[in-house]
């Protein structure tokens, strides 16, 4: 009992950690153009989402041509409309993290990577401040809890954002635009609930992803978690569908 409430007050305080606000970003900036990363993950990343990291080493040069044109081009809050905030940050999101790959290549898992000091759900590979965003130190964490998830409504964002990990939605091979963004969030949606090697559906059980239990709240706010689903499973699932989770596989995604 002691060590479930130890795991819980992680949890919890993991919670608050990520909820705080973000102030990332700049002002009188424009939103900059993202084809570099397209021809980047057009040229090497697979249709099924597993990437050539070997591929981005020999591409560094252009990766961090990228990376930096993100670094100085953050979004301005007042002036850039929120598709075009959105598909920046999922951009940076996994841009970075391929870079963090590359950097460290070879690892067998992200998780190995960061901090040499780690404390689970604290001081991790996601709080490791390994870039910048206009000149201020940032995580792949304060992307993804501080500014996505709390100032977007969108829970279509979990299958968008990739961490180069076997199990995670696969990395789109193609660049997120503002002026295709919600039909590439649909397109990622639908693939990745009808992937059978990420979920299982049946209309009496249902064997899903574990990010569907770490982020339930986000896929629950307009309905249960099956009423989410089906409006992208190709199989229709009955209310009183068993849902059970799969483990989570960690390995690089390569």
């Amino acid at each position: 009992m002691k060590l479930l409430t130890n795991i819980l007050s992680l949890f919890l305080l993991s919670a608050l950690i990520s909820c705080q606000s973000s102030s990332l970003g700049m002002a009188g900036t424009t939103p900059p153009s993202h084809q570099i990363w397209d021809q980047l993950v057009k040229a090497h990343v697979k249709p099924n989402g597993m990437v050539d990291y070997k591929g981005f080493i020999k591409d560094k040069a252009k990766l961090e041509q990228y990376t930096k044109l993100l670094s100085e081009n953050a979004p301005d809050r007042k002036t850039w409309s929120k598709n075009q905030q959105l598909a920046y940050w999922i951009n940076a999101y996994n841009a970075f993290t391929v870079k963090l790959i590359v950097d460290n290549y070879p690892t067998k898992s992200i998780r190995d990577l960061g901090p040499k000091l780690k404390i689970p759900l604290i001081k991790d590979v996601w709080h490791y401040k390994f870039f910048k965003i206009g000149g201020v130190e940032s995580s792949l964490d304060e992307i993804e809890h501080s500014i996505i998830r709390k100032e977007f409504d969108e829970p279509r964002i979990h299958f968008a954002i990739n961490c180069a990990s076997v199990s995670c939605p696969p990395l789109l091979n193609e660049a997120f635009v503002p002026e295709k963004l919600d039909s590439q969030l649909q397109k990622v949606a639908v693939a990745f609930i009808n992937d059978p090697t990420r979920n299982k559906i049946t209309p009496d059980a249902v064997q899903i992803s574990s990010i569907f239990l770490w982020f339930k709240g986000d896929f629950t706010k307009k309905g249960s978690l099956i009423d989410f689903l089906n409006q992208y499973s190709k199989v229709k699932i009955k209310s009183s569908a068993k849902v059970s989770h799969l483990d989570y596989n960690w390995n690089l995604n390569e």
